[in-house]
């Protein structure tokens, strides 16, 4: 039997790959260095837990509207108009399996064959492999390191063409940590208003911003572009509540409605027990964000500043997320018994095998010379993964 085509142009998410193989390793007694989960370590909040209890005993087991329970979209209403401004109706809502499947039905209602998206560079590794399933052509924007990954607006001009869609932004950014400024933001929804483009904005790490920057949404720099935008978030990251799997989309009412169209006809709605708890956590959870953001910036400065000691990397300090994304260039071309670590793949295992420290290679975020660090695990622990490094960098060959 032949596979369909589709399935010849995607491959596997290299980042849920590693984090089974860490696992497997564990499993087997390895004593593991984890750099590579993109999840926070702290449990969820107290108000998530003892609303999904409450809804367990309660009975709330059964089926619900497949684009989410209304109390939870009122709760996420009030969060847009809390937090940002902006106001949207249930209708504008629509409720998903974790921020990757609200990505996934997007794509599946705006994108088909002949479209294309932009999407700056480096860029999480789902992006370009849902367009690709979508039969559409992702189309890369180069941003620099030197430049903290900035937009430039100018080249983004040169590559919208007649076929240009959609545009890919996320900040704060997996895997570089960079933010959009108000002023690119606003550059880039003129030129979004100019080409009727639609912007998708990944917003899932917009609580986790340091050194009292502020996040600012694309959808509110101009009266129009709440119209030109669709929000994308979900309670995995802010709430560290991955396993829950709930996550959210809002946007113009058309979109919104293949959204839940498409829903409908795959997963349905999202899990009961997990609606209720993302309630939970939008309403009772603001304590618990300030907790986690103040242990991830001392976890932060603690591994960029660990890093940024080893011989061979330089890692600059991100604006948000929990990853660290230091260029690895001055290690590639090494040796390690006689084998030439030629890419941040092969320095990768390297680590992996060597120093028992796991990390995320540059290459499905598209750079070839970065590495992704995560730095959400326990201080103690990742101190030592980062003296582990170093140990293992000194005896690599010129």
């Amino acid at each position: 039997m032949n596979l369909a085509s589709r399935t010849t142009r995607i491959t596997p998410s290299p980042t849920l790959q590693l984090a089974a193989a860490v696992k497997a390793l564990m499993a087997q007694g390895e004593r593991i260095f984890d750099f590579s989960a993109g999840e926070p370590s702290l449990d969820s909040p107290d108000a998530a837990k003892q609303a999904a209890i409450d809804a367990i005993q309660a009975g709330f087991t059964k089926y619900t509207a497949v684009t989410g329970i209304d109390e939870l979209k009122d709760a996420i209403i009030e969060k847009f108009q809390r937090d940002q401004g902006l106001t949207y109706s249930r209708s504008q809502i629509v409720v998903s399996c974790g921020a990757k499947h609200t990505l996934f039905n997007l794509a599946m209602a705006l994108f088909e064959a002949g479209d294309e998206v932009i999407i700056p560079a480096p860029y999480w590794v789902s992006y370009p492999e849902q367009i690709l399933v979508a039969d559409a052509t992702p189309v890369f924007l180069p941003t620099s390191e030197a430049t903290n990954y900035a937009i430039d607006l100018s080249a983004l001009k040169a590559m919208i063409t007649e076929r240009t869609k959609a545009i890919i932004l996320n900040s704060p950014c997996n895997p570089t940590g960079s933010m959009y400024d108000r002023e690119t933001l606003e550059g880039i929804a003129a030129l979004a208003m100019q080409h009727n483009l639609l912007v998708i904005s990944d917003e899932i790490y917009e609580k986790m911003v340091y050194d009292g920057r502020q996040h600012c949404s694309i959808a509110t720099v101009h009266p129009e572009m709440v119209h030109h935008t669709v929000i994308v978030n979900g309670v995995s990251k802010t709430y560290s509540m991955t396993g829950w799997r709930i996550g959210y989309a809002a946007g113009p009412e058309p979109i919104l409605k293949a959204i839940g169209n498409i829903q409908s006809q795959s997963t349905s709605n999202p899990t009961s027990i997990a609606q209720k708890a993302a309630v939970g956590a939008l309403q009772g959870g603001a304590s618990f964000i300030e907790h986690m953001v103040k242990e991830l910036e001392v976890r932060r400065h603690a591994v960029v500043k660990g890093l940024n000691h080893i011989s061979g990397i330089h890692c600059p300090m991100p604006a948000g997320a929990f990853y660290a994304f230091p260029n690895v260039s001055g290690l590639l071309g090494r040796r390690f018994d006689g084998k030439v670590l030629a890419t941040p793949f092969d320095l990768a295992n390297f680590f992996l095998n060597e120093a028992k420290v796991a990390c995320v290679p540059g290459e499905p975020f598209g750079t070839a010379s970065h590495l992704r660090f995560s730095y959400t695990g326990p201080l103690d622990v990742m101190e030592e993964g980062i003296q582990r490094l170093a140990q293992v960098v000194e005896k690599l060959e010129s």
